[in-house]
């Protein structure tokens, strides 16, 4: 597993559909060595700190393997690294072989996988268009957040190495199809696993504890 660009950017307003929008979806690659603080990349800021940035969401990684995918849908478009609103543009580190709650290493940072991205309307931003939310949704290609443990220098063509991996065995991707399909009878298993993933963050938490005992209460 490789970093192949570390990408950075800062909030900038934009105009959008009739409206002025600040955002820091805007990324581009720079050089390194970059430091990694608990929070961002030096060089990095999140514009809406309600939903997003935050100790859980400080690294938010999205894999090479789906661009492809996505220059197909959008052949117009010059998906360069970063156009995810990705910190981290990675080869090998897929959402359905990373776990909630993995340790890895990047360069001297050590990371945790805590969430999968839920897509707000700031991707559209930098589409050029909504339709893209219910794609990216829907896709199974979420890419992953991290949660910063040690801080670091990173920069472009890092080794990633997996440090632990969490034995609840509840990938990224398992996040991804617990919201969508709502299908929690099927997916309790699932949700009591999650719930025992220290890494899993509050809201994630709250959510799936509530669905299980809704559960219970009709059992």
């Amino acid at each position: 597993m490789k970093l192949l660009s570390v990408n950075v950017g800062l909030p900038r307003k934009v105009f959008f559909n009739g409206q002025t929008v600040t955002t820091g979806i805007f990324k581009n690659p720079v050089k390194g060595p970059i430091m990694l603080r608990k929070l961002n990349l030096d060089g990095d800021r999140q514009a809406d700190l309600t939903v997003h940035g935050g100790v859980d969401k400080a690294v938010y990684s999205y894999p090479v393997e789906h661009y492809e995918h996505w220059r197909k849908q959008f052949p117009k478009l010059d998906l360069i690294w970063g156009m995810f609103g990705e910190n981290f543009t990675t080869d090998g580190l897929i959402e359905d072989a990373v776990n909630i709650g993995d340790h890895f290493q990047i360069g001297s940072a050590k990371l945790v996988a805590t969430q999968p991205r839920m897509p707000c309307y700031k991707l559209g931003v930098r589409f050029g268009t909504m339709e893209i939310i219910r794609m990216f949704l829907t896709g199974g290609r979420p890419g992953i957040y991290f949660k910063v443990l040690e801080e670091g220098e990173v920069q472009s063509n890092d080794k990633i190495k997996i440090i632990k991996k969490d034995k609840n065995n509840v990938t990224v991707k398992d996040i991804v199809s617990l919201y969508i399909t709502r299908d929690y009878t099927e997916n309790i298993k699932t949700m009591k696993r999650a719930l025992k993933i220290s890494a899993l963050p509050e809201g994630w938490r709250y959510e799936f504890q509530q669905n299980i005992e809704k559960l219970d209460e009709k059992l």
